[in-house]
């Protein structure tokens, strides 16, 4: 199965350009796509959800053209937003069952079973007497990928399901995420590097509107061998090597020092020490242009 996305672009009435030219095609699995705030993600989501138009461009699921089949491709669909409602004073087990009979299952034990497979593979089982509007932000989310996985969709998309969420409840989120993600396309959108080095195998970086590159982590990283390096400098020398250097990111040790880490194809300058490169650095140095 094959998402492929062609000469997509939007540009919003204020003139901001959100897809410019985007060539993409997405194979079965998790597949990555990683840019800052506004980088146009979000636009992309909801464009292959079909919830806005481009102004050109085509997308295909296999052989369906979706964005002329929209209501074909909400039956193979599953979608969470960054933020969703729920009901309130609505029990989890009541909601998924209703959502379930939206969705076409009529059956009541057909219902009962999968709305029971659902709590449990997204650690819900206990709660599922419970208010979904009284759920921490992770269990509304892994609520979110129960009623999701309702319909048993062949294309999943996540539009930031982590951000705010603590280190335990996105550690649930993920693990849910990483069992769904080896039978379906999974289309994961982030801002966080981490989220995506431990769960994609397949991976793009984006920013104003454009697809910066298209790789897997581990090839990705490996690109970077021998063009990161590191030096330890004060506080006050950070200003000055951002002119010099092309630097990637700086953080504090516990003398107040700075690690300053920077992209050179060759030793930057004295004190340097090479480096092995990490995701953060590939985000970064896309980001500022150092790689082309």
């Amino acid at each position: 199965m094959e998402l492929r996305i062609n000469n997509l672009n939007k540009t919003y009435d204020n003139g901001v350009k959100a897809l410019d030219d985007i060539n993409i095609t997405i194979s079965t699995g998790m597949f990555g796509l990683l840019g800052p705030n506004g980088a146009g993600k979000s636009t992309m989501m909801r464009t292959i959800a079909t919830l806005q138009d481009p102004d050109d461009g085509d997308i295909f699921l296999d052989e369906l053209n979706i964005l002329d089949n929209s209501t074909e491709l909400r039956k193979v669909l599953g979608y969470l937003p960054q933020e969703f409602g729920v009901y309130p004073d609505i029990t989890a087990w009541e909601l998924l069952q209703y959502f379930a009979s939206l969705k076409g299952i009529s059956n009541k034990k057909d219902r009962n079973e999968m709305v029971s497979y659902l709590l449990e593979i997204t650690n819900l089982t206990d709660a599922r007497k419970k208010s979904v509007s009284s759920f921490s932000g992770g269990m509304k989310q892994r609520f979110g990928i129960a009623q999701m996985l309702l319909n048993n969709p062949k294309l999943i998309i996540v539009d930031e399901p982590t951000a705010g969420l603590d280190p335990a409840e996105r550690r649930r989120f993920l693990n849910v995420l990483r069992e769904i993600g080896s039978d379906h396309i999974v289309i994961f959108s982030t801002h966080i590097v981490e989220d995506v080095e431990e769960l994609c195998n397949d991976m793009a970086i984006m920013n104003e509107g454009r697809i910066l590159a298209r790789t897997s982590p581990s090839d990705a990283v490996a690109a970077l061998a021998n063009k990161v390096w590191k030096k330890i400098v004060s506080r006050d020398a950070v200003e000055q090597a951002s002119t010099t250097y092309q630097v990637l990111s700086t953080s504090y040790n516990a003398d107040n020092t700075l690690n300053l880490r920077v992209f050179g194809n060759s030793i930057p300058g004295e004190g340097f020490v090479s480096v092995s490169p990490q995701l953060q650095d590939v985000y970064f140095s896309h980001l500022n242009g150092f790689q082309s």
